[in-house]
């Protein structure tokens, strides 16, 4: 069987390491499967084409990239990885909780169980360190921009409301409109620019991220893939769980990081920002 990846990298490691080689639809196979190991392991190639957004022949010529023989090699790597992860973890599975839902569930069911999935999985993956960095960099800014298209343009509004709650000023770019450019075009030093991802990142918001960069401003990443572009631009990362049976992705992880980042900032100064909410619903 050709198989030309190093026997010492995990199948995750190996991605990670030639991510750079891969087309833009093989980047999207590849993060896809980093950051859902457990569906690699066990979906068909057409299930696992249509989570990423691209197509099933894709799937087999990225396995071929990294020098398997199809995707039934490439799943056996990622099977042996997960079964490695899960036992390396065993000991803090309880073997006594019960699951959700039957196991005959509905796709009602179904949906809700990969929802609490996600919040768990988003939980566990989020780093300290920079949620509390985020923050604090949220709490100081003297300009906030949230960028944020399609879906994600719904999340950066939402956050907003939120810190509009706080008394804190935020600007959504949504479009690459005159008015919203012109909200990037005024970005410097004390902005802090919030970047919303799913999936294969929009162009407005890559762009937005490297203009904030190379004007020295800071920048969060908040997206559902690890090797995503946007997370790679991101002084600090957020990353939320997506995974869904259904049609779309799952929002409901980015929902809860949305709300626990604003709450973060609101419990700063608890007494001053409960102050100014009252102000707030008073006018």
């Amino acid at each position: 069987m050709k198989q030309t990846t190093t026997a010492a990298l995990t199948l995750s490691a190996e991605i990670r390491a030639r991510f750079d080689e891969f087309s833009r639809s093989q980047k999207d196979v590849g993060q896809y499967i980093v950051d859902h190991l457990d569906e690699a392991s066990f979906h068909t190639a057409e299930e696992l084409a249509r989570r990423a957004n691209t197509s099933s022949s894709t799937v087999v010529r990225f396995a071929q990239a990294l020098g398997f023989e199809g995707f039934p090699e490439l799943q056996a790597a990622a099977r042996d990885e997960y079964r490695r992860v899960r036992e390396g973890d065993g000991a803090s599975v309880d073997q006594g909780t019960q699951p959700l839902f039957p196991i005959d569930q509905t796709e009602f069911e179904a949906a809700l169980a990969a929802d609490h999935v996600n919040v768990e999985e988003t939980a566990r993956r989020l780093d300290r360190e920079q949620v509390e960095a985020s923050v604090e960099l949220i709490s100081r800014a003297d300009r906030i921009v949230l960028c944020g298209t399609d879906q994600m343009a719904f999340f950066a509004s939402y956050l907003r409301h939120l810190l509009m709650l706080l008394d804190l000023r935020a600007e959504v770019v949504a479009s690459p409109s005159q008015e919203g450019l012109a909200k990037l075009g005024r970005i410097d030093e004390q902005t802090v620019l919030v970047g919303f991802s799913a999936g294969r990142p929009h162009p407005l918001v890559v762009r937005a991220m490297k203009l904030a960069r190379n004007r020295r401003a800071a920048t969060i990443a908040i997206a559902d893939a690890t090797l995503s572009e946007v997370a790679k631009l991101g002084d600090q990362k957020l990353f939320y769980s997506s995974n869904s049976p259904a049609y779309v992705r799952s929002h409901a992880a980015l929902l809860s990081v949305v709300q626990a980042l604003a709450y973060g900032v609101y419990a700063l100064d608890e007494p001053a920002y409960a102050d100014r909410i009252k102000a707030f619903r008073l006018k």
